[in-house]
């Protein structure tokens, strides 16, 4: 596997920590629990979207881009991380926001919504969910061409073969870290949501011939409609870097902890933000982050990872927490 032959932007010095949950293993017991820290990646407020993001805006600047576009829902880590960039890089961004839930807009909200406002955002619309995302983009990259700027257009989460290699390049890194380290990983737990950081995950892991299982747990979408998007990208991936295809059965995308519905909150989602603040001092994200450890502490306590070293791959999603204050103090969400 060969990532050197794609241009690439770096966004964070060096690898992210790979770090033992002493605290949280024996909170729940049955397995070793281990987190690799991408929340901890660069740009403002970090997450998994930037590894995305440094292969998709070196393409961007290859091109002579001078504007990104992109799409997310509300408080969309996607779209603050793509904002980000351009800022970095000098650019102009175009956010659209897909409102997956009624009434779950609101633009002076705080969390992801300010940061939209403090890195100035060219554009932040809103749209009605169920909506033509693909056409809703190129309406705003009709708009740049029409003022004499030259857009690039990222698709939603990054989720592209070519954002997806963020996380080949994660795969390897792990992988190293693992060596170095000499801690071998039974199974890794990443969040599935818009399919690229599962998917390159994949992709690489069977580059690599690593032989570790990866438990993707599904925030939004029936599970076999998920291990379908999952599988196809990660063999588009797989297609880009000239490796081996990723098979079927590479791929699990849990639905148990998607509860009612994406970003809804679960009962089980509060307990494991508030439990990885407790007990690590880790910070989790109610949307992604916190209902994927939910679902490793799920799998956990029914003795599905008895014995096994798991790892779970924070995606990071802390700075929409603000907004989600409510909720994570509910008692009706709580004990």
């Amino acid at each position: 596997m060969n990532l050197a032959r794609f241009p690439r932007r770096r966004y964070t010095p060096g690898f992210t920590p790979l770090e033992p949950l002493p605290r949280l293993s024996a909170t729940i017991g049955g397995a070793e629990l281990w987190i690799k820290r991408d929340d901890l990646l660069g740009l403002a407020g970090g997450g998994n979207k930037t590894r995305k993001l440094e292969f998709l805006v070196a393409e961007a600047l290859a091109q002579g881009a001078d504007t990104l576009i992109t799409v997310g829902a509300p408080q969309s880590n996607h779209c603050r991380l793509t904002l980000a960039a351009a800022a970095k890089e000098g650019l102009a961004c175009r956010l659209v926001i897909e409102e997956r839930v009624p009434g779950s807009f609101n633009p002076d909200a705080l969390g992801n919504n300010l940061l939209f406002d403090l890195m100035g955002a060219a554009s932040v619309r809103m749209v009605k969910a169920g909506s033509d995302l693909a056409a809703e983009m190129a309406g705003e990259a009709a708009a740049v061409k029409a003022a004499g700027g030259k857009p690039y257009v990222i698709v939603g989460g990054g989720s592209s073969p070519l954002g997806a290699l963020g996380y080949a390049a994660c795969a390897q890194e792990i992988m190293d870290q693992s060596f170095e380290a000499g801690v071998a990983f039974d199974r890794i737990v990443v969040a599935s949501g818009s399919a690229g950081t599962h998917a390159g995950l994949i992709a690489g892991l069977v580059a690599l011939n690593a032989g570790v299982p990866v438990t993707g747990i599904n925030v939004r979408r029936p599970r076999a409609e998920q291990e379908a998007n999952v599988l196809k990208l990660a063999q588009a991936t797989a297609d880009l870097l000239g490796t081996p295809q990723p098979v079927a059965e590479d791929i699990v995308a849990l639905a148990d902890w998607v509860g009612p519905g994406y970003s809804l909150p679960t009962r089980e989602m509060v307990e494991a933000v508030r439990l990885l603040a407790a007990k690590e001092g880790i910070l989790l994200d109610p949307v992604y982050s916190g209902k994927a450890m939910a679902g490793l502490i799920g799998l956990t306590r029914q003795g599905v990872f008895d014995g096994e070293r798991v790892l779970f791959l924070h995606t990071g999603g802390s700075p929409s927490l603000s907004a989600f204050a409510d909720v994570l103090r509910d008692p009706a969400f709580n004990g």
